[in-house]
């Protein structure tokens, strides 16, 4: 027996002795699966296997090949206390199939096949009943074998770019299912059991071909993100409108002639609508999307945007390219958290082409200038209220009363004037503007604001450190620095647990500054164009709310697979760095495929 093991592990049948001829090396080395058997975990991806050698799948069974020729044993080498493996990945290999011997290690909870030739999955996957992810996506795959709804505690299917045309009708079944991706495949119909899917929290549908959603769908009341990208989708069911837990809705290619009546979905923060046919926006439909953050209809025939678009307080990213837009409502300069504004490619008869191209800031500022005052006529004096300024500006008394927005930038002053604080008065401020100046500092009296600022932009300055001011500003949740010559920041700042965005770009930063490891509610962090050398994936992971971490253009010299661990991140940005892996060809297929490769190369 022993000796058939050896030669299926690709050894020859001699025993040891001198002189005997070479051995060809096994195609899974010796030293991978003693590891193997003390992790529990075994990683094969990209070795070029054509086939899973059979003592893969024995590996919890026989007696191990150096048991038979070793007699003594340290502590760490006691085989028969060995570890059952629960975590296999195969990725990147040239297998056709695999052996139902899989049955023979029923400990798995992750088994990963993704990037081979499978064109079947064998029945005795049904037998891994601890299983909790199971990711075959990138295979030639028809069909999915019914013994797969057999397992109660799988959380992840992924089986996107197959060639499935259809879903096997008990789908439901898989009641402990929280991420299911079938994108990028051929199917027509989704089965209505998916209505059973109660737990689910991720579900893409995105690149296949179907031209109804079943309202059943409306039942998943744990989904999160609901992505149809990519169909021929002409409506949305209105009891989709019922799904209250939908943060993130993709619509985008389809044949939407409407956006969708969502009512009900009070959380939606996201919904992306771009390279359909809508020709109108309801008033009434954008009203009831009160939480909406980004809204993206580019690519539309959109004609009007109607004045009731400024209940959308929370928007931070409206973009309206190429539409038949021909005028705005002036009231969008209204809109206090917008930061990004698209409306290249729309027949506008008010807004010059240069006020455009200068970005959205400028933009608003013109829109917002437009919007009819109460103040005086052009040969009245101005009222008291409105200061006049050693630089001839005048303070903004209606942005700070109706807008809550403190604004003094593009002047290149050295420091903020006395009297731009002054006129805040008693007036709760949330947004403050001193970007494009010449500080060197943080403005002392922004102290003064920590009741109510909570989005605070100082870039393009000359500021070199940050004071303890700005760490008292404990409800800021935006913090734009950039373009600054910033080389650290004070540990103090971790008091700031709200914040959720920071942009450090274009500074002066040589390490990643640990501090913001310790600021549990960012999501997003924009560090590129510094010279930062290193990153601690472990740390990172622990922002498990961080989905965007932009390092492009800086000094990085690897990449660490730990990073790929990290699976919050939606968008990560690592172009213009010095590593040599993972090559441009990787980084060009986007964060997802970015991840899944640091993954596969995590040493087991």
């Amino acid at each position: 027996m022993a000796a058939a093991r050896r030669a299926r592990a690709g050894g020859g049948g001699a025993g040891p002795g001198f002189g005997r001829a070479a051995e060809p090396a096994p195609a899974v080395p010796q030293g991978l699966l003693r590891l193997a058997r003390r992790s529990g975990q075994l990683n094969l991806a990209g070795r070029g296997l054509t086939e899973v050698p059979e003592h893969v799948w024995r590996i919890n069974l026989d007696t191990p090949e150096e048991a038979q020729q070793n007699l003594s044993f340290g502590a760490a080498d006691r085989w028969w206390e060995q570890t059952d493996l629960t975590k296999l990945i195969l990725a990147s290999n040239k297998l056709q199939s695999l052996s139902e011997d899989v049955q023979l290690l029923p400990a798995l909870t992750m088994l990963d096949v993704h990037d081979n030739q499978l064109t079947s999955l064998p029945s005795a996957l049904g037998q891994l009943e601890n299983l909790q992810k199971l990711d075959v996506s990138h295979n030639k795959l028809r069909s999915l074998p019914e013994e797969l709804l057999q397992l109660p505690r799988l959380r992840s299917l992924l089986v996107q770019h197959n060639e499935l045309s259809q879903l096997p009708e008990g789908l439901g079944q898989l009641l402990s299912l929280e991420e299911l991706d079938v994108s990028n495949n051929q199917l027509t119909a989704i089965p209505t059991s998916f209505a059973l899917l109660v737990n689910l929290v991720r579900l893409n549908l995105a690149c296949n071909q179907l031209k109804e959603l079943p309202a059943d769908l409306s039942a998943m009341k744990s989904l999160r993100q609901l992505d149809c990208t990519k169909n021929y989708l002409e409506t949305v069911p209105p009891k989709l409108a019922t799904m209250a837990s939908l943060e993130q809705l993709y619509l985008r290619k389809n044949k939407l002639r409407s956006l969708p009546e969502l009512p009900s979905c009070k959380l939606l923060k996201e919904l992306h609508a771009g390279e359909n046919q809508i020709e109108i926006l309801n008033a009434e439909n954008l009203k009831q999307l009160s939480s909406l953050c980004v809204l993206e209809l580019r690519d539309n025939k959109i004609k009007a945007v109607p004045e009731e678009i400024t209940v959308l307080q929370k928007l931070e990213r409206l973009d309206l390219a190429n539409n038949d837009i021909s005028r705005l409502p002036y009231t969008l300069g209204n809109l206090p958290q917008l930061k990004f504004l698209a409306l290249e490619g729309n027949p506008l008869r008010t807004i010059r082409r240069d006020l455009l191209q200068k970005g959205t800031q400028e933009l608003l500022k013109y829109l917002r200038s437009k919007i009819q005052d109460d103040g005086p006529g052009p040969n009245e004096d101005p009222p008291v209220t409105a200061m006049t300024l050693p630089s001839q500006s005048k303070v903004n008394i209606h942005a700070i009363t109706t807008l809550k927005l403190l604004e003094y930038s593009d002047k290149q002053a050295a420091e903020i004037p006395e009297a731009v604080f002054d006129a805040v008065g008693a007036n709760p401020v949330a947004t403050v503007n001193f970007s494009k100046n010449q500080l060197r500092e943080i403005p002392p009296r922004l102290v003064e604001l920590k009741d109510s600022v909570c989005d605070v932009s100082l870039g393009f300055n000359k500021i070199s450190s940050i004071s303890s001011e700005l760490c008292l500003l404990q409800k800021l949740t935006h913090l734009d620095l950039r373009n600054n010559v910033l080389t650290a920041l004070p540990e103090e700042m971790e008091a700031l647990k709200r914040l959720h965005t920071i942009n450090l770009a274009f500074n002066r930063f040589k390490v990643f500054p640990s501090v913001l490891y310790h600021l549990p509610a960012l999501e997003t962090i924009l560090l590129s164009n510094n010279q930062v050398g290193s990153i601690d994936p472990v740390q990172l992971k622990g922002l498990d709310k961080l989905g965007t971490l932009d390092l492009q253009n800086n000094d990085l010299l690897q990449v660490p697979p730990e990073l790929g661990n990290c699976e919050n991140l939606r968008s990560l940005l690592l172009e213009g760095n010095p590593f040599r892996t993972p090559r441009a060809a990787v980084l060009a297929k986007g964060t997802a495929a970015l991840l899944e490769y640091l993954r596969s190369r995590i040493p087991s």
